[in-house]
């Protein structure tokens, strides 16, 4: 396969920031997606681009980061946006910087940044127009399944979520029972009033930096960060952050490790580990920050946080109820995390020529 050597510019219709635009027009679900130097801000009212572009993250701690992007949104001034012109395939051109480690041209400053004028002139080797066509619909169909499986995936915590308020905040099943009064409420005869300790062990997480790549997922309290060799805990837990994003509760069962912003859980009964997840879900962990400059949350404050505690036989009804949704989650995300794999293997090869794509 033959290149043809360019800089970045050459290949590229527009390649230039976004506009800034005011925190308070940015909310959590909206018309339109915003994107910063650290990728997916919230959602807006108002739109400043619309097609097909790749962008660059120019500011931020995930400075350089690429990512494709096709539809309407609004992209701010810390977001570089990427169209490629007649030369180039926009899908290609955005997976190929994405290999390219573009963090390693920002600025030397206490708060890295990416200059346009830097990354126009950056040197990439293009194959022809065919051949980029070809390799960014074997990537994008990985893309494809990929998103459709988180998008699955959103489905089912949302029919999740739903069958817990039915059961445990309209009561439906239990309406025909008698009910008595508590602390939050009236509550079906039976169940009590406890706290999060009386039904798991919060633990902290572990530095991982010493350890090797493997196959066992390593959490933040951003979410998945890398996978190691080795494991901190082996079944059903709760992730509860430590510090940083407060309301990224998550729900786990296989071997994980955890580092030290993010607390991990042990149930102390069977059967309880869905009902907490979807439980605390419900909490606004925002207003539980310390007060320090970064939002902090402490094991007791969280062993204290007050909880409805039903019966161990309805704890183990909505277990059984809820193990096919969560059984079908796991299972899309083991694919995903297959493909990913894939699509990370196959890349750098497809980019070097290493590996063609038959006609």
């Amino acid at each position: 396969m033959e290149f043809t050597t360019y800089t970045l510019g050459e290949v590229c219709s527009r390649l230039s920031s976004g506009k800034s635009i005011k925190a308070a027009e940015i909310f959590p679900a909206g018309k339109y997606p915003v994107y910063g130097g650290n990728g997916l801000r919230g959602y807006a009212d108002r739109s400043n681009f619309e097609g097909e572009c790749a962008i660059i993250g120019r500011q931020g701690a995930y400075c350089g980061n690429v990512r494709y992007f096709k539809g309407e949104a609004y992209m701010t001034e810390h977001a570089v946006v990427c169209q490629a012109n007649e030369k180039a395939n926009t899908y290609y051109l955005s997976a190929l910087l994405s290999t390219m480690h573009l963090e390693r041209l920002s600025g030397q400053s206490a708060q890295p940044g990416l200059a346009v004028g830097t990354l126009s002139v950056q040197e990439i080797n293009l194959p022809s127009l065919e051949a980029q066509r070809s390799i960014a619909s074997i990537l994008s169909s990985l893309d494809r399944k990929i998103e459709l499986n988180n998008k699955i995936n959103a489905d089912l915590e949302e029919m999740a979520q739903a069958i817990f308020k039915n059961w445990f905040i309209d009561f439906e099943p239990f309406k025909d029972g008698k009910f008595v009064d508590s602390e939050l409420g009236m509550i079906p005869e039976g169940w009590k009033v406890g706290t999060l300790e009386d039904l798991i062990t919060i633990k902290y997480g572990k530095d991982h930096k010493k350890l090797e790549d493997g196959t066992f997922p390593v959490y933040g309290s951003g979410g998945l960060m890398r996978f190691v060799n080795s494991w901190l805990y082996n079944g059903e837990s709760v992730l509860i952050p430590r510090k940083g994003t407060l309301d990224n509760i998550m729900y786990v069962c296989e071997k994980f490790w955890t580092v030290d912003t993010m607390f991990f859980s042990v149930p102390k009964m069977d059967y309880v580990m869905k009902y907490v997840y979807n439980y605390i879900k419900r909490f606004d962990f925002s207003k539980m920050n310390e007060g320090t400059s970064v939002p902090s949350n402490t094991a007791a404050r969280l062993n204290k946080m007050q909880i409805l505690i039903p019966t161990h036989e309805v704890l183990e009804m909505y277990d059984e109820t809820l193990c096919p949704i969560y059984n079908k989650r796991k299972m899309n995300d083991k694919e995903s995390r297959t493909l990913s794999l894939l699509r990370d293997t196959l890349l750098p090869r497809l980019m070097s020529g290493e590996l063609e794509v038959p006609e």
